[in-house]
């Protein structure tokens, strides 16, 4: 939707998702408000703060609460030294951000660290064939979330802009959009979902349609990890169909260029009583909630641990015991979000759950509890 926005004649675009960031988006790129609430949508702030920050306009962005305490200036340090003139309306480093008129580019080339979230390259990457001198970024340090930013740059290659990436420098000199229609892929994050269900469940076949064998997506890594974890993936031209397996006990996963999948497959893990390694973690604690902590509560109450050691920012999930059943009629926590509700969900394959705030889900699958429902998984609501 940025890309298209960018665009000289904006194209039409199919299977647009029914997410709530992704109508926040919409919503916003067509407004003429001079206040533009992002409210959680992490990407739609960091997307729109380089958007908005090289047009002609003046616009403030906000959020939520828990929005205007997730750090935003990395990228508006690198946007203020391309050139655009950006105010932090209230604490420094974070939104609300008052983003005034563009008028000229003072550089083409920036450094920006390797090991911060993707979203803000991909929000540079973005603008940077529209600004008069091109751009070319340099990745300092460890590159994590890399199949982001590849999907990015394939992305704007599809949509005819053509990018460099040699060792660590991207150049992506001035050029223009093409337009064109353009359908997009299903959700490989919704779709670790139901990988965790048919890990869990006793018997299931589940088929997944929209999602390409050949994904740019980073999370279709889940095919790869749930392939240990109990879940075969057989991809045909419409999507996937996903049937069990045979597990293994003990898997070692790095999640630093798909930290999304983390709380899924820490749940299954738990459940299957299979002992887990991570590394990779270390974004989770700046996203909806501080999800490391999340995660540690929530999987207490299946008796199973989240252990952070002391090796390199290694992680190690300690699964409950098998021999035991486990808790009867669990009720779980959110934190307002989504990613919390929906790995939970398929706890109730083993037993009575309740979710707490289960809107929680609109965020990016407005639709989950209606499909569970669809394959037999009986819902009712707590007063």
């Amino acid at each position: 939707m940025i890309i298209n926005a960018l665009s000289q004649s904006p194209g039409k675009l199919s299977n647009i998702s029914e997410a709530r960031d992704t109508k926040t988006m919409q919503k916003l790129l067509s407004s003429q408000e001079k206040i533009l609430d992002v409210l959680d949508a992490g990407t739609t702030m960091r997307f729109l703060t380089a958007y908005q920050a090289i047009n002609k306009d003046e616009r403030i962005l906000t959020g939520t609460a828990r929005m205007c305490e997730r750090p935003i200036e990395i990228l508006v340090n690198s946007l203020t030294e391309i050139g655009a003139n950006i105010e932090y309306q209230k604490d420094e480093g974070y939104p609300p951000i008052l983003l005034k008129a563009f008028s000229d580019q003072k550089k083409k080339d920036i450094a920006v660290r390797g090991d911060i979230s993707s979203q803000y390259i991909s929000a540079l990457l973005m603008i940077a064939p529209v600004l008069p001198q091109g751009l070319n970024i340099t990745l300092t340090g460890r590159v994590m979330s890399r199949p982001y930013i590849e999907m990015t740059r394939k992305l704007m290659e599809r949509f005819g802009v053509k990018t460099e990436w040699v060792d660590n420098v991207i150049k992506i000199s001035s050029q223009s959009y093409s337009s064109g229609e353009y359908t997009i892929e299903s959700d490989w994050s919704g779709a670790s979902y139901w990988y965790s269900f048919v890990a869990l469940a006793e018997t299931a076949e589940v088929k997944l349609l929209g999602l390409r064998k050949n994904s740019w997506q980073g999370d279709i890594k889940i095919a790869e990890i749930m392939s240990s974890l109990g879940v075969e993936s057989t991809f045909l031209e419409d999507g996937v169909i996903l049937t069990k397996t045979d597990h293994k006990s003990k898997v070692e996963i790095d999640f630093s260029n798909c930290p999304d999948l983390a709380q899924t497959v820490c749940v299954v893990c738990a459940i299957k009583g299979i002992r887990c390694e991570m590394v990779g973690l270390e974004s989770l604690r700046i996203k909806e909630t501080d999800r490391i902590a999340a995660l540690q509560n929530e999987l207490a109450k299946i008796d199973a641990k989240l252990l952070e050691t002391e090796e390199n920012s290694k992680w190690e999930l300690i699964p409950r015991d098998l021999s035991k059943p486990v808790n009867k009629s669990i009720t779980f926590d959110t934190y307002h979000d989504h990613r919390m509700a929906m790995a939970l969900a398929p706890v109730c394959t083993q037993t009575n759950i309740i979710i707490d705030d289960p809107s929680v889900v609109n965020k990016s699958y407005p639709g989950f509890w209606n499909d569970l429902e669809k394959v037999g998984i009986k819902l009712e609501q707590v007063l």
